[in-house]
């Protein structure tokens, strides 16, 4: 009982005991009728608060009712869990995913892991998770496995060199010569004199797959450094005068130069244009098609193709897929 409420039990209580011996001042019977006024009171008085509590309640427990009613509009009502596994070149994309999604439902629990992209699609065949993330097109051995093809953005590769670089632009024949070995000096390509550092990602990375398969280069690439993520590549390119290295566009910041290729920048609207050589897709593949996975990761495809998932995309520096 709340203390206002006991006050006015204790106020009501005083006045009947007066009203007693006002009474017995009389002559009347002053016990009974004392005894009878103050439980008298207490119950009409208590009977008052318990009609004042529920009249508070009551708007309380409507605006829950419609607080939880919107949420179930919105698909607050949605739960379970979704894990991804793959592409390092989509951990920022992936993390903004996640969070946006869980924001939007509470319930559900999403989870990534960044192992590589052909780790990611062995992941997901193997059942281990639900979706497995991959910055280049799946091989058809990927697919006859059965893992679905599911391109939810478009990335470009950009290459890079350490601030210092004199060469600010390259051919791709240049560029392909750079990376089988061929051209060893960057005054070979109209640059100071000194050698090049070629840097590069390691076997199974989807950039990496990406990269060599657009330049026509696989298999031939000679690297001074293989390094497992896109974090480390434009560290490495950074620190090192000389380097040459390649990223994705979504992470490019001031402590590296991006260069043009074949006389074109790397930005989002060459990209969409296709006058940029070097782009990929960005894919979340499932083990079947989307529509015979759990409820939560078929909202998050669609989420994905509403406007609030189209804007999360640009946000992270992606092109929308058409």
């Amino acid at each position: 009982m709340k203390k206002k409420n006991m006050l006015k039990i204790l106020a009501a209580a005083g006045m009947a005991v007066c009203m007693a011996g006002s009474l017995m001042g009389c002559g009347g019977s002053g016990r009974d009728v004392s005894a009878q006024d103050i439980q008298q009171a207490v119950r009409q008085e208590n009977d008052a608060a318990q009609r004042e509590g529920r009249d508070q309640e009551e708007p309380a427990e409507t605006a829950q009712a419609e607080t939880e009613t919107q949420q179930a509009a919105d698909g607050g009502d949605l739960s379970g869990t979704i894990t991804m596994a793959g592409s390092t070149s989509m951990e920022k994309f992936a993390n903004a995913l996640a969070e946006s999604f869980m924001a939007k439902y509470p319930g559900v629990t999403v989870t990534a892991e960044f192992t590589g992209s052909s780790a990611g699609i062995e992941s997901v065949l193997a059942g281990s998770v639900d979706i497995g993330n991959s910055s280049r097109s799946l091989k058809d051995e990927e697919k006859s496995a059965g893992a679905v093809e599911n391109i939810v953005a478009i990335d470009g590769i950009a290459v890079i060199t350490d601030q210092t670089g004199t060469v600010a632009a390259l051919t791709t024949e240049q560029l392909k010569g750079i990376y089988t070995g061929e051209v060893k000096n960057w005054s070979e390509v109209g640059g100071a004199d000194g050698a090049i550092v070629v840097v590069g990602r390691e076997a199974g990375s989807g950039t990496r797959d990406a990269f060599e398969e657009l330049l026509e280069i696989e298999d031939q690439c000679v690297y001074a450094n293989e390094l497992d993520s896109t974090g480390a590549v434009m560290a490495k390119v950074a620190a090192t005068p000389g380097a040459i290295g390649y990223v994705s566009l979504d992470v490019l910041d001031d402590t590296v130069q991006a260069i043009s290729l074949d006389g074109v920048e790397p930005t989002e609207e060459n990209i969409k244009t296709g006058s940029y050589l070097l782009s990929r897709p960005f894919v979340m593949a499932t083990n079947g098609e989307v529509n015979a996975q759990s409820e939560a990761v078929q909202e998050m495809f669609a989420y994905l193709k509403s406007e609030e998932g189209r804007e999360m995309i640009k946000a992270v520096g992606l092109i929308v897929p058409d």
